[in-house]
């Protein structure tokens, strides 16, 4: 891969404009983490019971909202599959959080200990630490089972934070934070989700923003300085993601643990125009960002458009 002295990379310049300096926007972030991080065990209050009448996940983002289906469901089944695919949510975080982590820990294998961006990393694997702890205590409070991916993209995790580039593991990482970003940002302060709910999202929402940064600026940075090679295969490997994240977003072993037929609830899903529009809403921002860097292109853009996240 190419390298960039530090001294020129104010030289640097993509189509969003001059990279910024590395060390400065580390700095930057080290600031906020030290003002604006949470310790959920003592944040949020464990011991409430769940409030009669209120939801584990607002309704509209529901994967099932608005389908035949769901206007067929009784209003103890709309409660009960919230509460499983906020579940099944929460497990595809904590899958995505633990390949982060060692994505992460290999970009800082070969950096200087001290700078300010290995510590900023090392600061967000302790975010990610907890974040991960969190959403299997919340699991664990909603009574329902834990949703692993299935187990051929579970090993295509394994493959990827083992052999990923430095642009795709950022591309991969934006990836698997800002959809789930955006739904979270309309959960925490909806009135109609579980108290416990709404306060873990708030916490993710929050220290999540610094970690989209610091993603968004190495991508940056990555894709300007990386070979030609190395940038089509981000291309490849984004766009692939991309599939895999839209297959495994929600498990469909929730519709049978709700007492739906799952075969006819994975067809209406996939044939939902609502489900089509909330999920490339919440991938907008980011569609348009990686467009803008040069990310969306050939068969890779392609790969997106299959996964239904890009229209």
């Amino acid at each position: 891969m190419t390298t960039v002295p530090q001294q020129d990379i104010r030289l640097l310049r993509d189509a969003l404009g001059p990279l910024r300096d590395r060390e400065q926007v580390a700095a930057r972030l080290l600031e906020s983490s030290a003002k604006h991080s949470f310790d959920p065990d003592k944040e949020l209050d464990w011991d409430a019971p769940a409030e009669e009448g209120k939801w584990f996940w607002p309704p509209e983002l529901l994967s099932l909202y608005d389908t035949p289906l769901w206007h067929s469901m009784s209003e103890k089944q709309r409660f009960d599959l919230a509460r499983h695919e906020s579940a099944a949510l929460a497990s595809l975080g904590i899958w995505f959080e633990i390949i982060l982590m060692q994505l992460l820990v290999r970009h800082i294998y070969d950096k200087p200990v001290t700078s300010n961006h290995v510590r900023y990393a090392l600061t967000e694997i302790a975010d990610e630490c907890r974040h991960s702890m969190m959403f299997a205590r919340m699991i664990q409070k909603g009574a329902t089972p834990a949703y692993p991916p299935p187990r051929i993209y579970h090993n295509l995790g394994r493959v990827l934070k083992t052999i990923s580039t430095t642009p795709g593991s950022f591309a991969a990482t934006l990836l698997g934070e800002e959809i789930l970003d955006w739904m979270q940002r309309l959960t925490f302060p909806d009135e109609r989700v579980q108290p416990l709910v709404r306060g873990v999202t708030r916490i993710h929402v929050v220290e999540e923003a610094r970690h989209v940064r610091y993603a968004r600026e190495e991508l940056r940075r990555q894709m300007v300085t990386a070979p030609r090679w190395e940038q089509e295969l981000t291309r490849l490997s984004c766009g692939e993601a991309a599939r895999v994240f839209s297959i495994c977003f929600v498990n469909p072993q929730v519709y049978t643990n709700v007492g739906l037929d799952r075969r006819e609830a994975v067809a209406q899903v996939r044939a939902s125009g609502h489900r089509r529009e909330v999920m490339q809403s919440g991938a907008k921002r980011l569609t348009d960002f990686l467009d803008d860097i040069g990310v969306l292109r050939g068969p890779g853009r392609r790969l997106w458009k299959s996964s239904g996240l890009l229209a």
